[in-house]
């Protein structure tokens, strides 16, 4: 059976890779698994955070845009990252932590049913982390022994992805009818499907707000990424993508994944993108992250493309 694995990855914007390079290397503990450039445009960097590997669903990338200006909040946007520590413990020495670095973030709350701890990176990107409390997480997650947080408090993977859209049910139609998501929760305030029923780590919650659309800039969300299993199954996506009626992007081969892009009729952006293989491709396990690494038809132009690049420890 064809299913959606849950999240893949998440794509933001930055206007300096140096300071987000720093927040999410030294703040939040997590490891920079892959020091790339946006393939679509080589000028700007692609960073990629995550666990021991990068392990799908726990990807956090930026692309460097140094002219872009602030966000201007608003509906038809990712609205909110969620991401998973393991227990209450967690959840205290987070916020304790926040404090100490000063790191803007808000009391303990409950959202989407779990101990939550709202809070931003320095650009403004609205983050959660949220109690797992035990729940199944993928068996292949693994922590970073660097990283400067102990292991039993360190970011596991991404949980829940908060959507806000002006017309619920149409993506709602998206997820249910095309991803085949279900639905775990439904209130007034929003609704809370899941990639796979009981399994928090490929959730995602939408909200409906009527108002003007999100401007994006610094700090927004440009994409989410789902997870299929292999080439197969991204075929499989791709065909009942269009039948739909929606435009796919067709398969592009990111040499790290193979993936395809949509958007949903709210105007959000989508890839589904396969496991393998993986950032390892072209790097050893112990040296991820550290140097610049291109895909193949890009390496030819590295003089190039290392030169207008700002250079990052």
């Amino acid at each position: 059976m064809r299913k959606i694995l849950g999240h893949h990855h998440i794509s933001m914007i930055t206007k300096n890779a140096k300071k987000n390079d720093e927040f999410y290397k030294n703040i939040l503990g997590l490891r920079r698994v892959k020091k790339s450039v946006n393939q679509d445009d080589p000028s700007m960097y692609h960073l990629f955070f995550g666990d021991l590997a990068g392990s799908p669903g726990t990807g956090l990338t930026f692309f460097e845009i140094p002219m872009v200006g602030r966000t201007y909040r608003g509906t038809n946007a990712i609205t909110q990252i969620g991401l998973l520590v393991s227990s209450k413990e967690s959840m205290l020495y987070w916020k304790s932590r926040f404090e100490e670095l000063n790191v803007k973030h808000d009391e303990i709350i409950r959202y989407a049913g779990r101990e939550a701890l709202p809070f931003e990176d320095p650009e403004g990107l609205r983050l959660i982390l949220l109690n797992n409390n035990g729940e199944v997480i993928p068996e292949f997650w693994t922590s970073w022994p660097n990283s400067n947080v102990p292991s039993e408090h360190q970011i596991l993977g991404m949980g829940t992805i908060e959507i806000t859209v002006k017309n619920s049910s149409k993506l709602e139609k998206t997820l249910t009818e095309v991803l085949e998501f279900v639905v775990k929760e439904r209130s007034a305030e929003h609704i809370v499907f899941q990639s796979i029923k009981g399994q928090g780590f490929g959730e995602i919650l939408v909200k409906e707000m009527d108002g003007p659309s999100e401007r994006p800039g610094r700090g927004s969300i440009h994409h989410l990424a789902l997870r299929a299993k292999d080439d197969e199954e991204l075929n499989y996506w791709n065909e009942k993508i269009k039948e739909r009626g929606f435009h796919s992007s067709g398969i592009v081969d990111r040499f790290y994944f193979k993936s395809l892009y949509f958007r949903e009729s709210n105007g959000i952006l989508f890839e589904i993108a396969t496991d393998a293989p993986g950032f390892t491709v072209d790097a050893d396990i112990e040296t991820l992250g550290e140097t610049l690494d291109l895909p193949p038809f890009l390496e030819e132009r590295r003089v190039e493309i290392e030169r207008r690049l700002e250079p990052l420890d």
